[in-house]
């Protein structure tokens, strides 16, 4: 029985899961915690890896390992392979006005014209999130620093490296050349041609000043390094990337992810150039690609709903279930903190077609689980948009566990809907990639999930909610 490691290093915490390579039955696993913040020195995710490992009852008799992580953040080095700064991660904001410089510059003045620079170039339009934007922050605001960069990495690159038993030297310099990536990661970073597969060593001279070391891209199915053990290390994955591979999506599959704000996104077999910002055209672990929408609004409406109601999140999914589909003609646009899909940053919520009659908690939980999956409808709306064939719907993430979400899903969405049971996606997806490198094929784990719900279609409820929602946009 030949043993994997699956590692997720996200924002919040480090997770480790041990499991056969055969059957991906699971041998044991273990967790640490990260500092909270948008700007964290990576010596505190290397300090987390080692306890998480030290639960999971170490790596000595593991065959291969993988890393997923979170995506855009800023891991810059010197020579000496010494981190010059504390990373700055995806939800660091500083460098919004950065994005904004940077698609002006591309349309020489015209962000219309930027926008589809960007778009053809990269499959992104630059956001505060990605890696390019925060290497223009460091050149414009910390000149001293952005001199001192040999090397630019990811979080998961970084930890891979060390993995293999690399890290800073005293005197001397670094292994820097030994950095390795994978498509996912690198697609997200703004400086690398999904498309093309390649770098775009112009884009980061003009925002660093200069082309620093960029970790080598290794291909899905390749072994990046080995651990000073001996034990494969594969190419990694960004965090969506990999909890792709952990629910088994391929090709026609969109994943939907309800957490504090939500995700969609889909396997695809051609890459995605949306110059209206809305989707990032990112690459998958796989070699195919993984265009990907964001909304602000997610589970956190449930809970501001259920704080209204006076109820607790077991008590919202009983009311909403009890109302019944379309909650008797009352619609909410869940735009309480602004959003991102469609891109209003200072809209704010809205409810409409309140009667006497239909006016209770019941209809109001209704209309708060439908606003939320209607929001993930649109940006499912903005992958097909682009070209993405959708054949089924999986529902993830903590709102997931819903069974008014699911059955809103199967309504407003109108596809098969199937529902992986709580897990560690990326961390799962990442020992599934191990795998993969380990015999030289992703092996066909069987999920576990409940049975899929098949499609109950209510367009009108999604067309109402649309008619509401597009009275948010400015004339």
């Amino acid at each position: 029985m030949a043993l994997v490691a699956g590692i997720d290093s996200s924002t919040q915490s480090c997770k480790v899961v041990i499991r056969d390579a055969g059957t991906g039955a699971l041998v044991r696993q273990g967790r640490a915690t990260h500092p909270d913040g948008s700007e964290v020195h990576p010596d505190r995710w290397w300090d987390a890896l080692q306890e998480a490992i030290g639960q999971a009852g170490g790596l000595d008799d593991v065959a291969a390992l993988s890393v997923g992580g979170q995506q855009h953040g800023m891991v810059v080095l010197d020579r000496g392979g010494n981190v010059i700064r504390p990373a700055l991660l995806w939800n660091d904001t500083r460098s919004a006005p950065a994005a904004a410089e940077l698609i002006k510059n591309a349309g020489d003045g015209d962000p219309a014209s930027g926008a589809n620079y960007w778009a053809g170039a990269t499959g992104t339009v630059p956001v505060a999130s990605l890696t390019l934007t925060k290497l223009h922050w460091l050149a414009a605001n910390e000149p001293e620093n952005a001199a001192k960069v040999a090397a630019v990495c990811l979080p998961h690159d970084w930890l891979s490296w060390r993995l293999a038993g690399h890290g800073p030297v005293e005197h001397g310099e670094a292994n820097l050349g030994a950095l390795t990536t994978d498509r996912s990661d690198a697609s997200g970073t703004g400086y690398y041609s999904t498309a093309t597969d390649s770098y775009l060593p112009d884009v980061i001279k003009a925002s660093l000043g200069h082309v620093p070391i960029l970790p080598k891209v290794v291909g899905p199915l390749e072994a990046a390094a080995t651990t000073p053990a001996g034990a494969l290390i594969g190419p990694g994955a960004g965090d969506n990337a990999a909890a792709a591979l952990g629910v088994g999506a391929t090709v026609g599959d969109v994943v939907l992810s309800l957490g504090t704000s939500g995700t969609v996104f889909a396997v695809s077999a051609t890459p995605a150039a949306d110059a209206t910002g809305l989707v990032a055209g990112f690459a998958d672990a796989t070699g195919n690609y993984l265009p990907l929408a964001c909304t602000l609004n997610a589970t956190r409406i449930f809970d501001a709903t259920a704080a209204l109601l006076d109820v607790s999140l077991g008590e919202l999914n009983g009311l909403a279930l009890s109302a019944g589909s379309g909650a008797g003609g009352l619609t909410l646009v869940p735009y309480f903190d602004g959003e991102r899909t469609p891109n209003l940053p200072d809209a704010t919520g809205s409810l409409h077609g309140i009667t006497r009659a239909n006016y209770s908690p019941a209809n109001l939980a209704r209309a708060a689980v439908e606003g939320v999956v209607a929001s993930l409808a649109d940006g499912l709306a903005a992958l097909q948009a682009q070209g993405v064939q959708a054949a089924r719907i999986i529902l993830v993430g903590g709102g997931a566990q819903s069974t008014a979400v699911r059955e809103a899903a199967s309504a407003l969405i109108g596809l098969p809907t199937l529902v992986p049971r709580p897990g560690e996606y990326v961390a799962d997806g990442a020992a599934r990639q191990a795998a993969a490198v380990l015999t030289g094929q992703f092996p066909t784990w069987e999920l576990d999930a409940e049975e899929p719900q098949p499609a109950s279609p209510a367009p009108e409820v999604l067309a109402r909610y649309r008619s509401y929602a597009a009275l948010h946009f400015p004339a």
